[in-house]
């Protein structure tokens, strides 16, 4: 894991299209930006969790309940 230290109205850069900006710290809690192009999905941490485990579930839906699914389209 890289850590990096950054103060309010600093930023990071990944690649050349995501920036990442320090917007305000108050206390323990930090404000962040994020410029990135629309096509770069942006997750908090616990709902991108969550999504992966919806994900892997649905790979386990029984082959039957899959082709019902798919008729009623």
């Amino acid at each position: 894991m890289l850590v990096l230290t950054r103060r309010s109205n600093e930023s990071i850069m990944v690649n050349d299209e995501i920036e990442i900006s320090i917007l305000s710290i108050e206390g323990d809690q930090v404000k962040l930006g994020i410029k990135a192009p629309r096509e770069v999905e942006i997750h908090r941490k616990e709902i991108y969790l969550q999504i992966q485990k919806e994900n892997k579930e649905a790979l386990n839906l029984p082959g039957e309940l899959i082709n019902l699914l798919q008729k009623n389209k």
